[in-house]
């Protein structure tokens, strides 16, 4: 097979960008330490209700942060409102027991699949007081409209 000079050189100029962009993405993923995910939380969809912290859902106010948990389910979360402090750090740990649902705090970063079997996790600081919306963003059933909580941030 005769391949042109003009061929050649594009040939040779696409394997090479691809080389060298392929090794800049690896070069830069070692030098700032990404890695693939580890350490990922699992809980029993079956039993969630008996596994602590889930079995008791709410916050947990560790001093210098505060720790949420919430259970997604059938077109409600457990609990279905909560009260939180301005100004530190909240670390949300939510999981759901029936079908894939989402986690999302309207006016805010927080947005997170809710997977059966799985614990997923955000931490958010709330730098202003008022009254938040949680909503879910998958559809879930005939009642997905009603699925949403009241996050409400005091100074």
């Amino acid at each position: 097979m005769h391949l042109h000079r003009y061929e050649k050189i594009w040939l040779s100029f696409g394997i090479t960008s691809l080389i060298v962009f392929l090794a800049v993405l690896a070069f830069t993923a070692f030098a700032e330490g990404h890695t693939p995910p580890g350490g990922i939380l699992t809980v029993s969809p079956e039993s969630v209700d008996q596994v602590p912290p889930f079995n008791a859902p709410g916050v947990y106010d560790r001093g210098d942060y505060v720790d949420v948990y919430i259970v997604g389910q059938i077109f409600s979360y457990n609990p279905n409102r909560i009260e939180l402090p301005l100004g530190k750090p909240v670390h949300f740990y939510v999981t759901t027991k029936d079908v894939v649902h989402s986690f999302t705090i309207i006016d805010t970063t927080v947005n997170m699949m809710l997977i059966p079997g799985y614990v997923n996790s955000a931490t958010y600081t709330f730098e202003k007081p008022g009254s938040y919306l949680v909503l879910c963003n998958e559809y879930c059933g005939a009642g997905h409209q009603l699925m949403q909580m009241e996050v409400e941030v005091k100074g």
